[in-house]
């Protein structure tokens, strides 16, 4: 006999199992924060210039939404293990994520940013100043799909993208990622999850924006259906909460599927910071 719950939906079912789980063991956000400044403190050794990013983005009234220590660790061995010559950010912030990119790179290699706010930019700037990598890093500063554009028409490739900006854009995002990079080109995506709204109808927007839970539903109906990519996504709860993030690989160049018209280049929405992380 069917229980209540195999008769609802799959993302209202998903949804009412993680409320009531929360019911049950209580808020494990502590927890989580926990975990992760064991990790951090056993396993990455202090790192002044990070620390000092982070306190100049407080003093710059920027919002506390940088990705995690042992996330930017990630961001820097992803990128190593990848090879990574040519690296492009969206949504840059206050640098965190940028500095952990930079550290990848070989010699000869670069990082080109992309944020729309002018004073995150700025307190960007001097961040990765102060950490060195003012020659190969690029903060660029405007609307991301009027950015990406300039940098298709200036000829620029990249081999790895770290997407940190709206979600309402995300599939456009990636569009984009695929026809700046192509084969062989790794594309990351953050927030992802979004505390499990993406199965939740009646769930809050998590990143606070207009679009976001659509825009990000938008993307895995199109990632999943797109030959181009070999792509799967990640679960994390941390000291940011209950996200996750996508990593895929650019297979090939063929047409993408029909239904991606919707992830088309256009220059109509800014790209804004990250909402969870940088």
């Amino acid at each position: 006999m069917p229980t209540f719950l195999s008769i609802l939906p799959s993302r209202l079912r998903s949804g009412l199992r993680q409320r009531l789980a929360t019911r049950l063991i209580g808020d494990p956000s502590a927890r989580w924060a926990a975990v992760d400044d064991h990790i951090c403190a056993s396993l990455l050794p202090a790192d002044p210039a990070l620390d000092a990013a982070l306190a100049e983005g407080e003093a710059g009234g920027l919002p506390p939404i940088t990705v995690s220590r042992n996330q930017g660790k990630l961001l820097e061995l992803l990128a190593r293990i990848h090879g990574a010559r040519r690296i492009l950010e969206l949504g840059t912030l206050g640098g965190y994520s940028t500095i952990s990119l930079a550290r990848a790179l070989p010699e000869g290699g670069e990082v080109v940013t992309l944020e729309f706010d002018p004073h995150f930019a700025e307190v960007a700037r001097r961040n990765i100043a102060a950490a060195g990598f003012a020659d190969l890093v690029e903060v660029r500063v405007g609307p991301a799909l009027e950015t990406l554009p300039a940098l298709a028409e200036e000829g620029r490739r990249f081999d790895m993208f770290f997407i940190d900006a709206d979600n309402r854009n995300l599939s456009r995002y990636v569009e984009w990622a695929i026809q700046l990079g192509g084969p062989g080109s790794l594309i990351v995506a953050d927030n992802v999850v979004g505390e499990g709204a993406i199965v939740d109808p009646q769930a809050d927007d998590p990143w606070r924006e207009e679009g976001g839970i659509e825009g990000v539903l938008r993307f895995y109906e199109l990632a999943g259906a797109d030959p181009r990519l070999d792509i799967t996504a990640v679960q994390t709860v941390g000291s940011k909460g209950y996200d996750g993030f996508a990593l895929a690989l650019v297979t090939d160049l063929a047409a993408p599927p029909s239904s991606s018209a919707d992830t088309q280049p256009a220059a109509t929405e800014p790209l804004v910071s990250a909402t969870t992380d940088n």
